[in-house]
């Protein structure tokens, strides 16, 4: 085990001063046109978390957004701090924001159109580099490790982090440790050794597995379904989504969670019973026409394989992923089934901490629910960077980006420029979250792990990389 007890108070200091350092500014004026108002009405709602103002909102508006989802967003980001707005037009106005639990940078896009409600009133949001005048300051390494560590801790004591994390650069392991309990009734405390389950992580083992199998020449990216699967019962997704489609979230195949997961969750023990539950619903949206995340997608990328190797999903990246990498913590196994050193996953509900248990699938499969360490995750990106998984020119094709967005790659999800380019994947779900990021050209590589809701991981890997030396190797 690789705990340690809380930190001192000289280290609660130097982390409330970096989190003080934060910069400074003036907020700036919203205007007052149709677009500004219904951004200052929705901001101002949001950062409330009242339901009684969201649900206000929604009826002046007549937006149909759940009052519950809108609540959660904002547990997970802890509010929003508008920053800038970056444009500010009578029916536009892009802002750009900071979040209050990891000070990621946000855009919100707000667009108003006739009467500016209900579908007159269009809101998106993305991802946001933040400018230097508004990011943290950069630190030494010792400082930045202090202050992760004493703020691992104080959320762990808040019952707001349980996990492992562990930051290496250049092959130099710089922190390895874990927080709080693999099974709080039995005071299992977790450590770097714990199991956690990866969410959608799953995806980037999927991803590998595929394009090995396209380098083998056993599959073609611009293979369609049908060509794979013949007697798939939808034509249309048959004959028009192809694997490019597939891995990068463009070919419109939807979801698995839902009504009919919840009935049939411990009945779909293989990828081939998914394909039979919902293998007659046709595309969401013309394949290759938009980006849409779909889990089925990569459900569907694990019977490819299973057709293309003549193997289990389950034994073909057993074989070719996680012993090539020396991963020997990581896998799939049953629920139903003893995994000595997986962790008991704890969803948060009015807000009391409770089991995940109904929420789990029979076991994970290619879209996601495995378990690893994160050792094992170091060891999957050391063999990705040495190129033992994929050939290096096939690996940097996959870490381009390949969706409308630009924001994935096969199986990867990208961020960032020049030297803070990363590449990576993030899982999520009640009770399990997890980050892995890969910096090619500083050398790091980040992991978190935890058996929370998201974003209990990612915040934490933000919070280092946020505040890590970017000097070149």
């Amino acid at each position: 085990m690789n705990r340690q007890p809380r930190n001192s108070g000289a280290s609660s200091a130097l982390l409330a001063l970096i989190l003080l350092c934060l910069p400074a500014f003036a907020q700036p004026e919203i205007p007052e046109t149709p677009a500004g108002q219904a951004f200052a009405d929705w901001l101002t709602s949001f950062n409330s978390a009242d339901p009684k103002q969201v649900a206000a909102f929604n009826r002046k508006y007549r937006r149909k957004g759940d009052v519950a989802d809108t609540l959660q967003f904002r547990e997970y980001t802890g509010g929003l701090e508008l920053l800038q707005l970056e444009r500010s037009a009578p029916d536009n106005l892009l802002a750009l924001m900071r979040e209050g639990e990891s000070q990621r940078g946000m855009y919100l896009e707000v667009t108003v159109k006739g009467d500016g409600r209900g579908d007159n009133l269009i809101m998106e949001i993305r991802p946001a580099s933040l400018p230097p005048q508004f990011a943290a300051s950069r630190l030494s390494m010792v400082d930045t490790l202090a202050a992760l560590r004493d703020r691992a801790t104080q959320k762990t004591a808040a019952d707001r982090f349980s996990g492992a994390l562990l930051f290496a650069r250049s092959e130099q392991i710089l922190l390895q440790q874990a927080w709080g309990y693999a099974d709080r009734e039995a005071s299992r405390a977790a450590t770097t050794e714990t199991q956690f389950r990866l969410g959608s992580m799953n995806k980037m083992f999927t991803a590998v597995a595929l394009l090995q199998l396209v380098d083998a020449g056993k599959l073609s990216l611009q293979g369609t379904v049908g060509q794979y699967l013949p007697y798939y019962p939808n034509r249309d997704i048959a004959t028009k989504v192809t694997l490019h489609q597939l891995l990068t979230h463009t070919g419109g195949t939807g979801d698995i969670f839902g009504p009919e997961f919840d009935v049939h969750r411990l009945q779909l023990e293989a990828h081939a019973d998914y394909v039979t539950l919902f293998g007659t619903r046709g595309p969401v949206f013309e394949p290759g026409s938009q980006d849409g995340y779909s889990n089925y997608g990569y459900v569907l990328l694990g019977r490819l394989i299973e057709v293309a190797s003549g193997m289990s999903y389950y034994d073909y990246v057993q074989q070719h992923i996680y012993a090539k990498a020396g991963m020997q913590s990581t896998g799939s196994l049953p629920e139903s089934q003893v995994v000595p050193g997986r962790s008991l996953g704890y969803t948060r509900e009015e807000g009391r901490l409770v089991s995940n248990a109904s929420s789990l699938p029979f076991r994970g499969m290619a879209a996601g629910g495995g378990y690893s360490t994160v050792g094992d995750l170091l060891r999957f990106a050391q063999a990705l960077e040495a190129g033992r998984l994929l050939p290096k020119q096939l690996l940097a094709a996959a870490t381009s980006p390949k969706n409308l967005g630009g924001g994935f790659g096969y199986g990867f999800a990208l961020q960032g420029e020049g030297a803070m380019r990363f590449y990576g994947g993030v899982g999520g779900a009640p009770g399990m979250n997890g980050e892995l990021r890969i910096y090619p050209e500083l050398g790091y590589i980040l992991v978190g792990l935890s058996n929370f809701d998201p974003p209990a991981a990612e915040n934490m890997v933000e919070f280092f990389s946020a505040r890590m030396p970017i000097d070149r190797r």
